[in-house]
């Protein structure tokens, strides 16, 4: 099974996990696919938070968005998104960095289509 059968949980049942190359960036892994590597996740910025030293971002998987409290600025495109706003980012888009001023929750699901 690539992803595990989950009925409804608290999100906060989720290990916060923080990434090691930007302060204040952190995620909830929900479910993961071992194989690909995708996963379904919540993204969490805190206040202040840059992703610039991570530069433009490209995948090979898609990435569907939703914003669920706060904002992010997309530096390249100098425009912010807001709570309620979603995106659906298909293999080879860039994207990124942003920086959230005042912090930013985010849902993400990430997957391979064939």
């Amino acid at each position: 099974m690539a992803k595990p059968e989950l009925e409804f949980i608290d999100f906060k049942k989720f290990p916060s996990t923080p990434f090691t190359n930007v302060k204040g960036l952190s995620e909830r892994i929900i479910a993961k696919d071992a194989e690909s590597d995708v996963a379904t996740r919540i993204l969490q910025f805190e206040p202040g938070t840059d992703t610039s030293p991570n530069g433009v971002q490209i995948h090979d998987f898609w990435e569907e968005l939703y914003i669920i409290e706060g904002s992010i600025i997309d530096l390249e495109l100098d425009e912010e998104f807001t709570a309620g706003m979603v995106a659906c980012r298909p293999p080879g888009m860039k994207h990124g960095p942003w920086k959230s001023p005042n912090g930013c929750k985010i849902f993400e699901v990430r997957y391979y289509s064939k």
